[in-house]
């Protein structure tokens, strides 16, 4: 299928996105790149989309979340077909692997995580399970958890430039560990995970790294690649060393630190939010009214009355 030119920037536009939509019927096109995994929003309102088709690539698993109900689809197979409806909160895992071909009907609102194979070897092997993995597809089906946990990527894919490498890393990983646990074949079942201990010069490790420069966003593989230890196994053990997943405790250091700055200086609550390392006042809002209660003006004018 021919891409084509758009002539703006004279750069090539591919006609079909990586899923075989028509780029141009897309009403919703969002994107976010994490380690090992990629979150998708995808929408059109155009009720007769037809036929898709990808040839299978190496790229893992791609799991849908429908945000809207009413979208059917046919999905032909080798030797059959099946038709599935969506409603909201339906879900499907595909595997990349195998060639697609399907009948769009109705308009659709999809929230996309493609998760490589390396990365679930990766969280399976944590759990005490060793060789490839495969995921079992599955096609409209209602699951709330699932349907939550890849729900949480909503508001960050409406604000990419601001998301937090470390959340984004932690919430592929908890969606990784479902999927294995949730939609491992039969025979590919993870064992038991491995009790997770980080040693004295590991926690310092990753305490230092995650309260360096509030400039750089660092993510969960860098700082666990610093202390030697996979994504998912540093996680279980920095909260359970803490009690707080990095995300989390970076956040309560980043409030700690606002509040001496209420207290002892008189900068703006837009300085202190560009200096404690939140994206803008309005997050340091949030953040701090979560932790304390009271937003941040209302705070410091508490404690200095």
């Amino acid at each position: 299928m021919l891409d084509r030119i758009d002539t703006s920037s004279g750069k090539v536009r591919p006609k079909t996105d990586l899923f075989g939509c028509p780029a141009s019927k897309l009403g919703k096109d969002q994107e976010l790149h994490g380690s090992g995994i990629r979150f998708f929003r995808k929408g059109s309102d155009d009720p007769q989309l037809g036929r898709i088709a990808t040839e299978a690539d190496d790229r893992g698993f791609l799991v849908g979340i429908s945000r809207s109900a009413g979208h059917r689809r046919r999905i032909f197979y080798p030797s059959h077909a099946t038709e599935h409806e969506f409603e909201h909160g339906s879900i499907y895992i595909r595997n990349l692997a195998d060639r697609y071909c399907a009948d769009l009907r109705g308009a659709f609102d999809f929230l996309l995580l493609e998760v490589s194979r390396a990365f679930l070897v990766e969280l399976a092997q944590e759990h005490g399970w060793r060789g490839g993995i495969d995921l079992v597809c599955r096609a409209g089906i209602i699951d709330p958890m699932l349907s939550h946990l890849v729900a949480a990527a909503e508001p960050l894919l409406e604000n990419s430039g601001k998301a937090s490498s470390l959340f984004v890393d932690q919430l592929g990983t908890t969606i990784g560990i479902y999927l294995i646990e949730h939609y491992a074949a039969a025979d590919h079942v993870a064992a038991v995970a491995r009790q997770a201990q980080l040693s004295r010069a590991q926690l310092m490790t990753a305490c230092e790294m995650l309260t360096g420069d509030v400039g750089e966003d660092l993510s969960i593989a860098a700082v666990a690649r610093a202390c030697g230890l996979s994504r998912g196994y540093f996680i279980r053990g920095f909260k359970e060393a803490t009690g707080k997943t990095p995300h989390q405790w970076v956040l309560s250091q980043r409030v700690e630190q606002a509040r001496g700055m209420l207290i002892g200086s008189d900068m703006s609550l837009a300085d202190i939010a560009l200096a404690c390392g939140f994206a803008d006042q309005s997050h340091f809002t949030r953040m701090f009214s979560r932790v304390t209660g009271l937003p941040p003006g209302n705070w410091r004018r508490a404690t200095r009355s």
